[in-house]
């Protein structure tokens, strides 16, 4: 797949040194090929700078959750190779969730989540699965989706949808973390759903560096990078609101 060899640009971050896996490289949409009448809406595979993860779950804690995290099933919506699940996991969630469409991402992803559960780093129960995220069934109790800018407007709105109708009768149970809000407006206008934070969230010095040199090495130079990543956060309130 393009992105992920040295001769496409494949640049690793610091956070796979460290850790032993494998969440680096940046892919374009264009090369996310699974078979499914989706696929060219899927915008990149890029991986969540750990700072701005972790900075973006302490504002979410600050917006008075309905519960506490140890209560909340964290939701990896376009999980990727699995970095966002991997940060949340280290968290006291209830437990981590993940959907991947691509078949090679997910692969990556579940190496990944075994290196991740046998090295000891999971806090938390970790659970991948491979399907379209519009059609993801979520667990009970309160949920909190996780979107780094995984698709575009169409599969965006129905994925909107679905969640208006997941959580018809479930009024606060439904908070959501979008990073690179590229689809920004497609939340905004549907109806129950209420903005909490709009705004940029800053990367770390040494994630700003790591991602600069990642971008620096794209033959086609078509993506780069800044110190912060604009984000929001949104609550479900309910139908009638």
């Amino acid at each position: 797949m393009p992105g992920l060899t040295r001769e496409t640009g494949y640049t690793e971050h610091p956070f796979d040194k460290k850790f032993g896996v494998r969440t680096s490289g940046l892919v374009a949409g264009r090369h996310l090929r699974s078979g499914h009448r989706h696929d060219r809406y899927a915008t990149a595979y890029f991986g969540v700078a750990p700072s701005v993860f972790y900075a973006l779950i302490k504002r979410w804690q600050r917006t008075r959750p309905i519960a506490p995290i140890e209560d909340f099933t964290f939701i990896d919506i376009g999980a990727g190779m699995g970095r966002a699940m991997l940060l949340a996991s280290q968290l006291p969630f209830r437990s981590v969730r993940g959907v991947e469409l691509n078949p090679t991402l997910l692969r990556i992803a579940r190496r990944n989540l075994e290196h991740w559960r046998k090295s000891g780093q999971a806090r938390a129960p970790i659970r991948l699965s491979a399907g379209d995220a519009a059609h993801f069934r979520f667990p009970d109790g309160p949920c909190l989706a996780f979107l780094f800018n995984p698709f575009g407007a169409p599969v965006m709105k129905r994925f909107v949808r679905h969640l208006a109708a997941s959580f018809k009768d479930r009024p606060s149970q439904l908070d959501l973390l979008y990073v690179n809000y590229e689809q920004e407006h497609t939340i905004a206008v549907q109806r129950g759903m209420q903005r909490l934070f709009l705004g940029p969230v800053k990367r770390s010095y040494a994630d700003t560096r790591a991602d600069q040199r990642i971008m620096t090495n794209q033959p086609d130079g078509e993506y780069t990078s800044d110190d912060y990543e604009d984000c929001s956060i949104w609550r479900w309130l309910g139908a009638c609101n």
